[in-house]
């Protein structure tokens, strides 16, 4: 009898598996679709522009989340994120703003630009090199270390925001006032130094919501959603207002834990010397 002749072993298909790569992939169209606002702002559509940047940040705030989920996190996609950031939150809005408001100002008007992609550029840098730094306390990890990327973007913004608005209501006056390039240049200057100092912004990662206040909550979201439907950039302009309105809060709050951390600490320290 014959011996039965052994088929040789199908080799398996060696690479990445499509969950791990779907977070870079969205960095990815996150980052085509910011650098596409830029052709938008150079073509003229600057409501077009900052509807692409609306969408490359929400693309950024569901990658890192979604890497989280299906535990594909690794530090090329942090390190991709960051360089994704910098061209959406730190390259694009500058030059929007420099092409609607501050491009009749030439070389002057080219330093606030300046100064805000640097300072962005400063800032994610710091944050990529926290990532190695030692652990922070528990109650440091609910906030930020300066106003975030996405954040720092939408406050550059703010000009446009309620210039366009300014256009569909027909007011003139106010549209010359956010676009004369004294105002729009100080925000970005102002929003560069927010998004590189050391201001503790709150991330609302673990943010916990009482429960009596889930409801109204829920009803102002609604709000807040036909809100933006019905007229995106009034929406636009509320948000950036209530952030800086938000900022002295988030500073209370976090020096308060701080004390009671430190209190929590010396206290243990005298029961267990």
């Amino acid at each position: 009898m014959t011996p039965r002749r052994r088929l040789p072993r199908r080799q398996r298909f060696s690479g990445q598996s499509f969950n791990r790569m779907l977070p870079n992939l969205m960095t990815l169209l996150g980052l085509c679709i910011g650098l596409s606002s830029i052709r938008f702002a150079m073509d003229g559509k600057f409501s077009t522009a900052v509807f692409a940047l609306a969408a490359s940040m929400v693309i950024d705030g569901l990658d890192g989340r979604i890497a989280r989920i299906l535990k594909a996190t690794s530090r090329f996609g942090a390190e991709f994120d960051s360089l994704s950031d910098f061209l959406c939150f730190g390259v694009a809005p500058a030059l929007i703003i420099y092409m609607w408001s501050l491009a009749p100002w030439g070389g002057i008007g080219f330093l606030p630009p300046l100064i805000f992609a640097s300072a962005m550029a400063l800032r994610l840098a710091r944050f990529n090199a926290a990532l190695d730094s030692a652990p922070k306390a528990a109650f440091a990890y609910n906030f930020f270390t300066g106003v975030p990327a996405p954040a720092g973007a939408a406050l550059a913004l703010f000009p446009l925001f309620v210039g366009l608005e300014a256009q569909d209501i027909h007011a003139v006056w106010l549209c010359n006032l956010v676009a004369y390039p004294l105002f729009s240049g100080a925000v970005l200057v102002v929003t560069g130094l927010l998004c590189v100092s050391t201001l503790p912004v709150w991330s609302f990662k673990n943010f916990k919501i009482p429960t009596a206040g889930i409801l109204p909550l829920l009803l102002g979201v609604v709000v807040f959603a036909a809100l933006i439907f019905a007229d995106p950039f009034l929406a636009g302009a509320l948000i950036v207002i209530a952030y800086v309105v938000m900022l002295p809060f988030s500073l209370r709050s976090y020096h308060k834990l701080a004390r009671q951390a430190e209190e929590r600490r010396a206290a243990a320290e005298t029961v267990d010397p």
